[in-house]
């Protein structure tokens, strides 16, 4: 993977290691553009927090901010996340097979059930 990919995911899973920055994100897919004061509404922490979360998540690419007026507008921007899934993808494969594995150790490890006794 080239350099570059690599600090994309990086900055892309730190940004979503935050549950202030994922619930924003959220509020973010449910329209298309909303101001800064409207986003930190329902949050219980202050607006330079709210400020600096959103720095981390235009660091990472997730949202750009727009100035019209005195008004600062926020839009998601779903692309990193995107390059983040499509990584953890290459990977569904070895954790389908160890999943599988721990089925079957389970399932060998089990008495029979009363339906296969009877037979």
């Amino acid at each position: 993977m080239v350099k570059s990919q690599t600090l994309v995911l990086d900055r892309t899973f730190a940004a979503l290691s935050d549950p202030t920055r994922r619930a924003l994100l959220a509020r973010l897919d449910e329209e298309d553009s909303v101001s800064i004061s409207e986003l930190a509404r329902p949050f219980p922490v202050s607006l330079p927090a709210i400020m600096k979360h959103l720095d981390v998540l235009e660091d990472a690419g997730l949202i750009t901010r727009e100035k019209t007026g005195r008004t600062v507008n926020c839009q998601l921007i779903a692309q990193p996340m995107q390059e983040a899934v499509a990584w953890l993808n290459r990977y569904e494969r070895f954790w389908n097979k160890q999943l599988d594995r721990l089925t079957a150790f389970v399932e060998r490890d089990q008495p029979p059930t009363k339906k296969a006794r009877k037979k």
